[in-house]
């Protein structure tokens, strides 16, 4: 059976702050994120299975990711934990805004990596994540391949 590349799009948003950042971004701002997260695998070759043709079924790729990533950083300020920034994240916190506190800095790129780890940890034995591709505007992106991470 051949290998099958599999793609499901996400939209969120998303406040973040760049501290020690040269530019604009040092302020807080946010962003209307798109997601697209492709799976690689084997479609399931069991009739009897009523996964029978897919690799996943989109609907438990939707909830994985979901569980994972968009209820997480949907509509919080995203800030880095080891920054002055974590005393503003407090106050918001007591102000109670949904504030993700994190170990680096709030980039697209490291966003990216954060996500790949939370999505491998929870995808079945038999699919690996390919690759992510994340828009923080209309016509800026990051991407991750696993190829590129081995």
């Amino acid at each position: 059976m051949s290998t099958i590349r599999i793609t499901k799009h996400f939209d969120f948003e998303t406040a973040h702050a760049l501290y020690g950042y040269d530019g604009k971004c040092k302020n807080i701002h946010g962003h209307s994120y798109q997601l697209f997260v492709t799976l690689i695998g084997t479609p399931i070759n069991d009739p009897s299975n009523v996964k029978h043709g897919m690799v996943m079924d989109f609907g438990e790729l939707k909830a994985l990711v979901n569980r994972e990533i968009i209820s997480k950083f949907d509509h919080t300020t995203v800030l880095n934990n080891l920054s002055p920034h974590k005393d503003l994240a407090n106050t918001l916190s007591e102000l109670n805004h949904h504030v993700v506190l994190v170990d680096y800095q709030p980039t697209s790129e490291n966003m990216l990596l954060d996500f790949a780890k939370r999505i491998n940890h929870k995808l079945p034995i038999n699919i690996k994540l390919h690759s992510l591709k994340l828009y923080e505007t209309a016509n800026s992106y990051a991407e991750w391949f696993a190829d590129d991470n081995l």
